[in-house]
């Protein structure tokens, strides 16, 4: 048995145990992982080059597709390294910084779609104050807004996981480090701070889900009423980026 500071390294899952699927598991997931990178990167490209794409939703979108590079570039490299090397390991630290960014990168992916679906919903149902709510500063206040609840989110959740007592062994059931893996692991009733925390954090990705659902709601009932067939079709086509990476 061990405990938390007595740990320097963590096993982490590994995808196949004979070297063809490792090379395989290791060709696949490098393919997906330059196809991420080459796809945010154009957007981010794009958008940062095109004055026609100065807008709030490309604004938001560029921002998205960094929080992407960061999420993807946490965990996948990684495990491509792993797969490679044949081995499952990754440091203490490491792992503690795995699960700060990836709490970090995701949470502040959540807000910022929250973000979009506000910013399509002011679009579609009030256009003439969309220049008043969904400015330049606006904007930038939200998407500041949207990357920092995910810091102090991940933050509160990587100090207080890493916090608790840890005597199950280090081997995490996962090819990541991830929070419930790791209260797995833990050897006393403390981690139930942290299941708390993981629920109150669950209720409001709820919400923030009911919001996009209803936001999209009011969209198309609105989009629907428009008499045209031209006006319907070009708000929906204002949609679809957002609806793209809700999907996705």
């Amino acid at each position: 048995m061990s405990n938390s500071s007595s740990l320097k390294e963590f096993l982490l899952l590994v995808f196949a145990d004979t070297r063809e699927l490792q090379l395989l598991h290791f060709s696949l997931f490098l393919g997906i992982y330059l196809a991420a990178l080459l796809g945010n990167g154009l957007i981010i490209t794009a958008v940062a080059c095109d004055q026609r794409l100065h807008t709030p939703m490309y604004f938001f979108l560029l921002n998205l597709s960094l929080l992407d590079l960061g999420s993807i570039s946490t965990t996948v490299p990684k495990s491509i390294v792993n797969s490679l090397w044949n081995t499952r390991v990754i440091s203490y630290s490491g792992c503690a910084a795995q699960v700060f960014l990836v709490t970090f990168l995701f949470g502040g992916e959540y807000s910022l779609l929250t973000v979009m679906a506000y910013d399509r919903y002011v679009a579609i149902c009030r256009p003439l104050h969309y220049g008043t709510l969904v400015g330049s500063r606006a904007c930038v206040k939200m998407a500041a807004a949207a990357w920092g609840s995910g810091f102090l989110n991940a933050l509160l959740h990587t100090a207080n996981t890493f916090s608790i007592p840890l005597c199950q062994g280090n081997t995490v059931d996962q090819f990541f480090c991830e929070i419930p893996q790791i209260l797995k692991l833990s050897c006393s009733d403390s981690y139930l701070r942290e299941v708390g925390l993981l629920v109150i954090t669950a209720c409001l990705c709820l919400g923030c889900f009911i919001f996009i659902v209803l936001s999209y709601v009011q969209i198309f009932t609105a989009v629907l009423r428009i008499p045209s067939e031209q006006g319907r079709h070009k708000a929906f086509s204002m949609c679809l980026p957002h609806l793209a990476v809700v999907s996705l």
